[in-house]
């Protein structure tokens, strides 16, 4: 007797998907950082050297190149595949027309060629703030709508059941976007077709550039060493051009992991405090650029990928399973340095009580966990002026964390 095979519904072939896609984002992003192994395919001499304890696997670095923009503090990645691997390979920096993925040109892509059919994440955010924005009208006139009923039942007298006020209200499990709202973001098949052809007849160029902090290229530049550096050969002037709003530097200059950790930090100084990079007399170890160095290295060294956390009113965002929100807070292991400091750190004076009940109460209500992280800044006089030109002050800094959660009595009553 042949068996039938039943019929395959809709949510498992949803689950299907959802697990290939998931699947296919492991193998993407499987490296937490840049740095990769490969094995070698000579079984013999995999077994040979497994003998006196030697491993075969050779260490791939992929050397990315960058370019260090004094002006934004920050550093630019111009070749789209060293953005591709500093993205896959630990989520280093963001694109600068994008969220957070370098995706520009693929967007392009997509309305040229895609008609609509993939959408990247901000058309996809887009989208889902549409809806949930129709949403919430539509609940608040559902609402609206339930009460003027009860209040012309209650005059004639008569009673609402709650099932009926129930079913009339839409939730979030009920309420279903009105086509209107899911062609909110156009999708370009929409477009008129004059339009699509004088695109595709423009040369698409990718304009975008990868964008790092200081402190995460000092981390693949010293850490990893995964990313060299280059800087306008005339530090401090105005050695590059404007055209079309896409700036272009002149001249360049490769510059040595010395050279690196100097003029990051100068670019964090006062204009009276600035000097030549290779002077050191006016570092300090409240450099905010140090600090929030030590904050991301510790974290990375964890395991945790440290974005910035801005949108979310906080300084930095963790991510590994979901996400944690961390507030940093510089801690001067001599209060009199915090008097004489020329930077303005934030977060150095105590908070109040009002506003660590307020933020907690925020973080409960996204889901979010807060963490109170405090970096303890060395005295001056614990660091010499050779000490400080160079990483070795690292080991004069600490970091303590504290959870903080929200205590809600009808929760933890047990």
């Amino acid at each position: 007797m042949a068996s039938v095979k039943p019929p395959q519904s809709q949510g498992d072939s949803i689950q299907k998907k959802g697990g290939r896609r998931r699947d296919e984002n492991n193998r993407i992003y499987a490296n937490p950082l840049p740095i990769t192994f490969s094995q070698v395919e000579n079984k013999f001499a995999v077994t040979a050297l497994g003998i006196f304890g030697i491993s075969a696997a050779r260490v791939l670095n992929p050397r990315c190149e960058g370019v260090f923009d004094p002006a934004t503090r920050s550093v630019w990645i111009t070749n789209s595949k060293d953005s591709m691997i500093l993205w896959r390979h630990g989520f280093f920096g963001k694109g600068n027309l994008s969220r957070s993925e370098p995706s520009w040109l693929v967007r392009q892509i997509n309305i040229r060629k895609a008609a609509g059919k993939q959408m990247t994440s901000e058309e996809v955010t887009a989208k889902r703030r549409a809806e949930r924005k129709q949403f919430k009208l539509d609940r608040a006139r559902a609402i609206a709508a339930a009460a003027a009923e009860a209040e012309a039942a209650f005059a004639e007298g008569r009673i609402i059941s709650a099932e009926e006020t129930r079913t009339s209200i839409p939730s979030a499990a009920t309420w279903k976007p009105t086509p209107s709202i899911r062609n909110a973001v156009t999708p370009p098949s929409e477009r008129s077709r004059e339009e699509i052809d004088d695109l595709d007849a423009e040369p698409l160029e990718d304009l975008e550039h990868m964008q790092l902090t200081l402190p995460e290229a000092f981390f693949l530049a010293w850490a990893l060493d995964s990313w060299t550096s280059s800087i306008p050969k005339r530090y401090g002037h105005a050695v590059y051009a404007c055209t079309a709003n896409v700036y272009i530097f002149m001249q360049l200059e490769p510059m040595a992991l010395p050279d690196i950790w100097r003029a990051f930090q100068a670019a964090h100084m006062p204009l009276h405090l600035e000097a030549p990079l290779g002077h050191g007399h006016a570092l300090r170890p409240d450099n905010p650029f140090l600090v929030n160095y030590v904050f991301l290295h510790h974290y990375r060294s964890l395991g945790w990928v440290v974005k910035n956390g801005v949108k979310f009113c906080v300084d930095y965002l963790l991510y590994k399973r979901g996400p944690i929100r961390p507030g940093s807070f510089p801690v001067y292991d001599d209060p009199e340095d915090a008097k004489s400091s020329p930077y303005n750190l934030p977060n150095v004076a105590p908070f109040t009580w009002q506003w660590l009940s307020t933020i907690n109460r925020v973080n409960s209500q996204v889901q979010k966990t807060l963490v109170l992280s405090y970096v303890t800044i060395p005295a001056l006089s614990r660091v010499s002026s050779t000490k400080i030109s160079s990483p070795a002050c690292f080991e004069e800094y600490s970091v303590r964390e504290i959870t903080i959660r929200r205590f809600v009595p009808a929760r933890m009553r047990d």
